[in-house]
This record gives C-alpha cells, sequence and structure tokens, in this order.
C-alpha cells in the first residue's frame, strides 16, 4: 500500500484551489496511492541495461529540402491586402479595449 494520505490529497488540493469533499478526498487518496504504486513498480524494471524509449517503433520525421526560391517582396503582398499601413497588414481588433 501506498504512503498517501487524505492529509496530502487536502494539501495537494489547497494548492490547486480545488475544493473537495470527504468522500472525493478518500477517493482521491486511494486512486494517488494506486498511481504511486504502478510508478514505482514500472521504475523497479527499468534498470540501466534497458533502453530508454518514447516508442515502440522508432520514429522518424521526414523533411522535404529546404530551397530558396523567389518570394514576393513586402509591396507586392500589400497590394493584395485590404489594408495596410504601408509595410503591414491592419486588421481590426478583436480582443476589445482589455489589450
Amino acid at each position: 500500500m501506498s504512503d498517501i494520505t487524505a492529509e496530502q490529497v487536502r494539501h495537494l488540493a489547497g494548492l490547486a484551489r480545488i475544493d473537495l469533499s470527504e468522500a472525493e478526498i478518500a477517493s482521491l487518496t486511494l486512486e494517488l496511492g494506486q498511481i504511486v504504486e504502478a510508478v514505482a513498480s514500472v521504475s523497479s524494471v527499468a534498470t540501466a541495461d534497458v533502453p530508454i524509449t518514447s516508442h515502440p517503433i522508432p520514429l522518424v520525421n521526414v523533411y522535404r529540402e529546404d530551397v530558396v526560391a523567389d518570394v514576393l517582396d513586402t509591396a507586392q503582398v500589400l497590394t493584395q491586402a485590404p489594408e495596410h499601413d504601408g509595410s503591414r497588414f491592419k486588421v481590426s481588433a478583436i480582443l476589445g479595449e482589455e489589450q
């Protein structure tokens, strides 16, 4: 059995600003204890000769060749903009005055 106590669960709930009933505290005490035990059992199996893995099958990202190409300059892009200030797009505020 794990050493997680109801008092520790109350303390964690207080830090997280979560109001828990006594039934929830009892339930979470049991559940957190089981989680700690599960992690401990996995940790006991993981030894120095077992390689660390995040996936059972090795994954490799596939990237395309990064090729420099002709791009539009700022003036060309802004000709297509509904509104601009000469160097940037102008958009209406969506967040209101709280900014």
